[in-house]
């Protein structure tokens, strides 16, 4: 029976392919979409997984998420410091600084301030040179994208040249020389990113009373870091957090306060409502031209489960292959625009959930079909 079902099924090629179609559709566009949404989100707090070396953060308390830069004075350092179970603490800055290029290009940069004596909070990744060369005079360090694209040089023929060690540009009028090149994840502003030492950092940012950024805490070991969390907001009245807890903060404030999540959710729902919409008026249309079929089946003696089966099997099968064929087109995408401005994560759940769907898709569809072959009167097959 199961051979029956599959023949009846393929035999009618326009509807089989127009079923296969309805899902491709509706298992591409959720796994782009949700793709593309956490890769949207996971860049709101790529700086902060970049940063992975501190146990915890220590910022303003009225910071919202990790680009709400509310400066500090610089005794916070030695206020945190003095708290029992910190190892470590050392100062960072962040902020946006205007870049001037060779052939009077002006671009805005995110430049990160390290602690001169131990360069905490560096890059992830260098590409070339090395970390301890920020120590060079008016040394920074570019990010590789940024050095590609946004501060690349324009030549008189139009093409783009890429800064390379020993390259100067301008911060805030400052002279500032290319030591080395690293790699950091995309940010969600799409910003150049350099990095510099924390004093020369202060002589690029614009003059104002308050420009410490974060504290950047290491525990001795055997202490809780929550415990300690508490204990810093206690003593100081800062806001401390663990990498996790402010990857959270950041990640809540834009699912919370911006369109971003219900522009994709409604992407995403189209997509389902599309596909399961097409699959199930062609796989109604396709039981209702097969009635006599079915009613021949059921005078010879074959029972509705008999017949459900067959009929969860067809689903199966254009679930199975339509499914396969958007998953394998979304990655597909994913492997094309990797390396481009288009934000793209695919993560174990993406998938996991877009099945999820698609098995609706096909149940939803299948118990159309379902109810004309349990309504069917084996007596149809003689009119």
């Amino acid at each position: 029976m199961n051979l029956i079902a599959l023949k009846m099924l393929v035999g009618d090629r326009i509807k089989y392919f127009g079923m296969i179609v309805g899902v491709v559709i509706a298992a591409f566009l959720m796994n782009q979409q949700l793709s593309i949404f956490w890769g949207l989100m996971s860049r709101t707090y790529g700086f902060i997984s970049d940063t992975s070396y501190p146990d915890i953060w220590v910022m303003d308390s009225k910071v919202q998420f990790v680009d709400d830069l509310k400066p500090m004075q610089d005794t916070a350092i030695h206020r945190v410091r003095g708290i029992d179970g910190v190892g470590w603490a050392v100062p960072m800055y962040k902020g946006l600084i205007k870049a001037r290029l060779d052939d009077g290009t002006f671009q805005n940069c995110i430049v990160i301030g390290l602690d001169d004596a131990t360069l905490i909070g560096g890059p992830p990744k260098m590409l070339e040179g090395k970390l301890e060369d920020l120590r060079k005079a008016d040394g920074v360090i570019v990010d590789d994208v940024g050095r590609n694209e946004k501060l690349a040089r324009h030549s008189a023929d139009g093409t783009h040249v890429a800064l390379k060690p020993g390259d100067a540009i301008e911060l805030n009028d400052n002279r500032a020389i290319v030591v080395g090149v690293c790699g950091v994840s995309r940010t969600f502003q799409s910003q150049p990113v350099i990095y510099t030492t924390y004093s020369r950092a202060m002589k690029f940012a614009p003059r104002e009373r308050k420009l410490l950024s974060f504290v950047l805490v290491g525990t001795k070991p055997g202490v809780d870091r929550q415990m300690l969390c508490d204990q810093i907001k206690r003593q100081t009245g800062f806001a401390a957090y663990t990498q996790p807890q402010f990857q959270d903060l950041t990640y809540g404030y834009f699912m919370k306060n911006t369109g971003i999540p219900v522009n994709f959710a409604i992407s995403t729902v189209l997509g389902f409502v599309v596909g399961t919409a097409i699959v199930a008026l062609l796989f109604y249309m396709f039981t209702h031209d097969n009635l006599k079929q079915f009613g021949a089946l059921k005078a010879m003696g074959c029972g509705n489960l008999t017949l459900m089966r067959m009929t969860l099997l067809q689903a199966t099968l254009i679930g199975v292959v339509g499914y396969g064929v958007g998953l394998g087109m979304a990655c597909l995408m994913g492997i094309v625009t990797g390396n481009t401005e288009l934000a793209f994560r695919m993560d174990w759940w993406i998938p996991t959930y877009s099945a999820v769907a698609v098995i609706a898709i096909c149940l939803l569809s299948a118990a159309v079909a379902i109810i004309q072959v349990f309504r069917l009167e084996p007596a149809v097959v003689f009119k």
